[in-house]
């Protein structure tokens, strides 16, 4: 592999106006391609087969209720005194008159006549319905004295705020000047990723209109988008500017990163393809064609990286290094080749910037010396590097840096124990929306439960045994009186809780419901539809974590050559995993620090939530166990003891990972920012257990578990070795390479 993504360096480097306006005739195809074919999102959840979703096609059958997927929206009234239908006639009239309106429902009025509702429905779906009928439902007015409030998914705006990958993409910049300590090195990995990220979200645009697609699909790619599209770019950026300190060539230094950093790259991204596209096995629809559009935004940064990146190193020429660098080679490098070209020495001798991209401690590289003595003294003034110090004190201390990490670790996933799951509806909405507000004047005016009535379907025959049976169960307010289709076969009730939608009540009364053991009864509603999704989804969570560790620990085995590397990099993601549960329920169900957050409203856990984050953190921690290891594994391989490898692999690769983590932290924390609850919690998710995966998990606890296993990290039976092809991510036919290259010369 590593010979072919070499070839593929060269190539991108040497014909890199070929290779952009290939990219750039890429991106405008799928633009037009986006303009001609893309349709609204959705932002229902739904598994086909489920009693609720089996339920509600019967409704639609026999009820001739209409279509149901047509959107609805529910406006309530509020007054200080009684309401009359009277008072409301005119508002009524108003909305029947609202475009895309099929049907709007006399007013219900609560008991003190304080409160009614009017249900809205329309003649399309909700990703259908207009700018212009939403902006005409939420222009209804009751006159003097009624408060008027709508709820639904009708009166979201479709419009997204882009506030988040602004952020993300700001602090990102920052963490890059200051690792490359170049405005162009900075600016090249932000390009690239921004150009993946585009083809990415050009891609989803043009799937919508042959699926039907999550509102949060687009969310969730570009954040991972974003994401590794920086990171692998910068991996490819500094192992060039490591690279170009060894050879005068720059587009041998090019075909080099690709080959060595690349090789990591394409790895790294398959583990977060295969967790992504993974979630198809649930055989939940909205959650395979997230994770599928996901994962094709993920390879489309791979392949960016692979082929864009080493074309506009190209166009940046030296300025892609630190103005010192680009100093001390003017000033002592002979016939202009880079510094320490062919020279046989570095500082301390080790090379220059390697895996950080940049000169040791600010450091004018080996100006004209090329003595070892020299280099190992101005190493040794300068200060030893951060990725080095650390390794050697982790080293020093190994057993205090596997246990005091786990303490940690330990204490922040235990509220984890407490985790509650649910979909989320208008409950958790900001408090000053108006969706929000009509929730809440719907619970005081009717009860908790009028938020999430459910429908109970039953043959005509039983009707009265259900009636009788159900309004004897605990937490039910009310049962309506049957009411039966034409033919007189099959009926239907309306079930209103005492409790919630989201409360355990609520979700224990439908399982109670459906325990009575009268023939043909269904539960259905939307209520009924959230809790078969949630249950579907835990069901899932099992066979998918089996299904992806087991790839993913084959790919792992593959790449280091090793049983007990791959073992030990996934029980470490489950230390992130759990850590990162426990903050999530902290913060998000308990409330603590919320506010400081923006947390208005704390709940259950969205339900997608914890197959989305496993997956898609096991697949970004494997990005670090990669990049990390797989230099360490290269001194051991070229004869390094096993400590002297975790020193070295930790001084080439700790400055970068680091750089890493905090850019991937970012662009995930400014999804904080979002309005929608999936990923303004999954943003804050990734974000925390990105950073206990990277500085915690990988950067301690891995350095020290190896340091303590020795020699036999790296075993692997003979049988096996042989069995395993080899994909040279270390680049060995490189070396090999270089060596024939130096004997012909």
């Amino acid at each position: 592999m590593a010979t072919l993504l070499y070839r593929l360096g060269r190539f991108s480097f040497r014909r890199r106006r070929l290779t952009l306006a290939a990219w750039v005739l890429l991106l405008a195809l799928f633009g037009l391609g986006a303009s001609t074919l893309s349709k609204p999102t959705t932002g229902a959840f739904a598994i086909p087969g489920t009693e609720s979703s089996q339920a509600m096609e019967v409704l639609e059958e026999k009820f001739g209720a209409g279509d149901s997927d047509a959107a609805t929206a529910k406006v309530v009234f509020t007054a200080a005194g009684k309401m009359t239908p009277k008072s409301l006639a005119g508002a009524v009239a108003a909305l029947k008159q609202a475009p895309q309106v099929a049907s709007v429902a006399d007013p219900v009025f609560s008991a003190d006549q304080r409160t009614a509702y009017a249900t809205v429905t329309y003649t399309v779906a909700p990703a259908d319905v207009t700018t212009a009928a939403r902006d005409a439902l939420l222009a209804v007015r009751a006159g003097d004295g009624v408060g008027v409030e709508f709820s639904g998914e009708v009166t979201r705006n479709a419009e997204e705020s882009h506030a988040a990958e602004a952020i993300g993409i700001g602090v990102a910049a920052l963490v890059l000047m200051i690792t490359f300590g170049s405005l162009v090195a900075a600016g090249l990995p932000l390009l690239t990723a921004l150009i993946g990220v585009g083809l990415g979200m050009l891609g989803i645009q043009i799937a919508t209109g042959f699926f039907d697609l999550s509102s949060s699909t687009a969310a969730l790619a570009t954040m991972l988008g974003l994401a590794v599209g920086i990171d692998y770019a910068l991996f490819v950026i500094s192992r060039y500017r490591h690279e170009i300190t060894r050879n005068d060539d720059p587009e041998e230094a090019a075909g080099r990163a690709v080959g060595t950093a690349g090789s990591a790259v394409v790895f790294a991204g398959l583990t977060v393809i295969i967790a992504l596209a993974a979630l198809s096995v649930t055989g939940i629809p909205f959650l395979t064609a997230m994770g599928l559009a996901a994962a094709a935004t993920v390879a489309v940064a791979v392949l960016v990286t692979l082929s864009l990146v080493p074309a506009v190193i190209g166009f940046a020429g030296r300025r892609i290094l630190p103005r010192r660098s680009r100093e001390a080679d003017s000033g002592s490098s002979l016939s202009g080749r880079e510094v320490g070209a062919g020279s046989g020495s570095s500082l301390s001798g080790r090379e220059v910037g390697a895996g950080s991209g940049s000169s040791l401690s600010g450091r004018e590289v080996g100006a004209g010396s090329g003595r070892q003595v020299r280099s190992r003294r101005a190493g040794r003034a300068a200060g030893i590097p951060f990725g080095e110090r650390w390794a050697r004190g982790v080293l020093k201390h190994r057993v205090s840096a596997v246990v005091v990490p786990l303490g940690l670790i330990a204490a922040i996933a235990l509220p984890a124990l407490d985790l509650r799951l649910a979909l989320p509806d208008d409950s958790t909405a900001a408090v000053d929306t108006t969706q929000r507000k009509a929730y809440d004047q719907l619970a005081a005016g009717f009860g908790a439960g009028s938020n999430g009535p459910l429908i109970i379907v039953v043959d005509a025959g039983a009707a009265a045994a259900a009636q009788k049976a159900i309004i004897g169960l605990h937490d039910v307010v009310m049962v309506t009186p049957p009411v039966t289709d034409p033919s007189g076969a099959t009926a239907m009730l309306t079930v209103i809780p005492a409790s919630a939608p989201t409360s355990e009540a609520t979700q224990q009364l439908v399982h109670d419901i459906r325990d009575l053991g009268i023939a043909s009864l269904a539960v259905t509603g939307a209520t009924a539809v959230n809790i078969d999704v949630s249950d579907k989804l835990t069901g899932a969570l099992v066979p998918y974590l089996a299904i992806v560790v087991g790839l993913a620990f084959l790919l792992l085995m593959l790449v280091f050559r090793s049983v007990l590397v791959p073992i030990k990099a996934t029980l470490g993601f489950l230390l992130s995993v759990a850590a990162s549960f426990g903050a999530l329920v902290a913060v998000f169900q308990n409330g603590h620090l919320a506010g400081l957050l923006g947390v208005e409203t704390t709940g259950p856990i969205v339900s997608v939530m914890p197959i989305f984050l496993i997956g898609i953190l096991f697949g970004l921690a494997m990005d670090y166990e990669v990049f990390l290891v797989t230099r360490t594994r290269e001194e051991f391989v070229h004869g390094a003891a096993p400590d002297d490898a975790i020193v070295t692999g930790m001084r080439h690769g700790a400055r970068v990972v680091t750089a890493a983590a905090l850019i991937m932290m970012s662009v995930f924390a400014g999804f904080i920012l979002a309005d929608d609850t999936i990923i303004k919690s999954l943003g804050f998710a990734l974000a925390f257990g990105v950073a206990i995966d990277a500085f915690l998990v990988r950067m301690t606890i891995v350095p020290a578990v190896l340091s303590l296993l020795g020699r036999s990290a790296w075993w692997l039976p003979r049988w096996l070795d042989r069995l395993l092809p080899n994909v040279d991510v270390e680049g060995e036919s490189l070396s090999h390479r270089r060596e024939l290259v130096a004997v012909g010369r």
